[in-house]
Parts: C-alpha cells; sequence; structure tokens
C-alpha cells in the first residue's frame, strides 16, 4: 500500500465505502509505522496486526486489551 499509488486508491476506496454505509473500517495486517500512518491519514477508524502484538492465546487477549 506504501510503494504503489493503485494500492493506495484501492484502500481509500474501501476506507470511503464503508464510511459512507456507516459501517467502522478496520485494517488487519498493519506491520509498518508507515501503512499505520497512511490509514490514519485515511481515516481509517481501527488497525490491527503485527505492528502492534503478534497473535497471542486468547487467555492472554485482556492482559493485550489493557495494556
Amino acid at each position: 500500500m506504501t510503494t504503489n499509488a493503485d494500492d493506495v486508491a484501492i484502500v481509500s476506496t474501501v476506507i470511503t465505502l464503508g464510511r459512507t454505509l456507516n459501517l467502522k473500517v478496520i485494517a488487519e495486517g498493519v506491520e509498518t509505522e508507515e501503512q499505520s500512518k497512511c490509514l490514519r491519514l485515511l481515516k481509517c477508524d481501527q488497525f490491527q496486526g503485527y505492528l502492534f502484538s503478534k497473535p497471542v492465546p486468547a487467555e492472554q487477549g485482556p492482559a493485550l486489551l489493557s495494556r
């Protein structure tokens, strides 16, 4: 997404569509700070991915979310 203008256009369109339909838009697979910054600029609501945490067992979820 951060190296190809076509990819940015697709992501932007999906975010705009979701927001137009009054949906919360959540980006999955965010791995770099650059991707996170771009998504913020595009007004994406939430992000998840390796940038924030590696996968953890379900029982560790509450502790992760409380941080």
